[in-house]
């Protein structure tokens, strides 16, 4: 019998490590202080019906397997498998994004030129990622450890500290880049290209019912789920604004590198206040905490992967697993995929572009997912109004229609933001770029069926 081995502050960790990242702090510091605005816009339209609906039906349905349980039990075992397929895709669709952080972090304090040498970048990319791939070989015990002192460290620590020294910089009356003012608190609405961000912030609190793909795997799911992502929305919005906001203050939006910003505005405080001895340091904290991010999404998914294979949506031998329970052949083949995504990059006007491209797809694919599951949870509540759930959304069934609507409204507009160019960034030809994304949410939906009408036929096949 496996041993629970998860706890409430691990699960809470998990949930931090997952979301609180430190690399969209430089997206969202593109904002200056609208992104108030905009964060608790994407927490009341998205991160709060995501975390309600979530936690009512990982403590109804607390198997390991998350999403692709949730709609499995509603809508049936096929699209199920699309759905945990789609969250799958688009997690590794990610990776090279936060795996760009990562190698401009550390390329940052050696030579700032080279976070623009691609070659130099996908090399160091593809070095750290099979490196944490393979430390979840060694099981969830291994990687929850690593999960949380990253957490702890590499995430929380940076951003306190960043918070501090924009806290500092207020009181001392430095300069200021942005316009401290009412006015400056409301998005800019003349330009709608400058909406084409938000996809990438709203992307940002995606993940808060990952802990569920290891919910048999921890102590008391029914009582823990709901108080873990209680405590994990209050830590994630609360330092994703102030963080997000120090860097604003101190980096001119049109200075401010999408990738290598949170360095950036380190730099500049360091070098106010004479700390600059400090950067190596808070280089290595920040790497440890993305790798940390990097680690909770690698096993995820993947988990939730396995529980579709062993149902038989796909070959048995896929879902192979090592002596720790992990599932190795889906973790190298996902590793394959990434860097097949990665080489993107070389096709790319620069690493930032190629970065939002994929982030692009990834977070569009992710939204689909939620909307899946916003109305596997309606469906749910009817089809099995009897099941014991710990938490309920609040307001019964016209509650959690309410809630559900709101979530789904909000992914469909963000989806459609997510098609337009952003004018910060240079994306190169629009047509291709838009054509890019379409094809990959368009490869990520459809493929799933594919796959699994192939294995379906030869399933027939086999049993005559």
């Amino acid at each position: 019998m496996n041993k629970k081995k998860l706890s409430l502050f691990a699960l809470v960790m998990m949930n931090v490590a997952a979301i609180d990242s430190l690399r969209i702090l430089p997206v969202s510091a593109e904002y200056g202080l609208s992104l108030i605005f905009y964060y608790v816009l994407a927490a009341l339209l998205f991160f709060v019906p995501t975390a309600l609906v979530s936690a009512e039906l990982s403590t109804g349905w607390p198997e390991t397997g998350a999403m692709y349980i949730w709609v499995r039990e509603a809508f049936g075992r096929k699209f199920g498998f699309m759905i945990i397929w789609v969250q799958w895709i688009s997690n590794i669709a990610w990776f090279p994004t936060i795996m760009s952080f990562i190698a401009a972090t550390i390329f940052y304090c050696i030579d700032p030129n080279l976070v623009n040498n691609k070659p130099y970048m996908i090399t160091l990319i593809f070095g750290l990622f099979w490196g944490i791939t393979f430390l979840n070989f060694f099981g969830i015990k291994t990687a929850s450890i690593f999960g949380s002192l990253s957490v702890l460290l590499g995430t929380l620590a940076p951003m306190l500290g960043i918070i501090t020294l924009g806290v500092i910089w207020v009181i001392t009356k430095k300069p200021l880049s942005i316009t401290m003012s009412w006015h400056a608190l409301l998005p800019d609405v003349n330009n709608i290209d400058n909406m084409a961000l938000l996809t990438v912030l709203l992307y940002s609190l995606v993940g808060i019912e990952l802990s569920a793909a290891h919910a048999g795997e921890v102590h008391h799911p029914q009582r823990n789920y709901p108080k873990a992502i209680f405590w994990s929305v209050l830590i994630i919005l609360g330092s994703l604004i102030f963080s997000s906001l120090a860097i604003a203050l101190v980096v001119p939006q049109s200075e401010l590198n999408i990738i290598a910003g949170l360095l950036q505005a380190f730099e500049v405080f360091f070098h106010a206040f004479h700390l600059h001895g400090l950067m190596p340091l808070i280089a290595l904290l920040i790497t440890l905490g993305a790798l940390g991010g990097l680690n909770s999404w690698i096993l995820g998914p993947s988990k939730s992967f396995l529980m579709a294979c062993d149902d038989g949506c796909l070959p048995q031998v896929l879902g192979k697993k090592n002596k720790h329970h992990v599932p190795v052949f889906i973790l190298l083949l996902q590793g394959l995929i990434f860097s097949i995504l990665t080489a993107l990059f070389f096709f790319m006007p620069t690493v930032s572009s190629g970065f939002l491209l994929l982030t692009n797809i990834a977070s569009l694919l992710a939204l689909l997912g939620y909307i899946a599951m916003f109305a596997a949870a309606l469906r749910l509540r009817y089809k099995h109004p009897h099941v014991k759930r710990a938490f309920v959304t609040p307001g019964g069934k016209p509650g959690l229609w309410l809630i559900c609507g709101i979530g789904s409204l909000s992914c469909l507009v963000t989806i459609y933001l997510g098609f337009l160019p952003p004018s910060q960034i240079a994306i190169g030809n629009v047509f291709i770029y838009q054509l890019t994304i379409a094809l990959g949410i368009v490869f990520g939906c459809l493929f799933p069926f594919l796959l699994y009408g192939i294995h379906e036929k030869w399933q027939k096949r086999e049993a005559l």
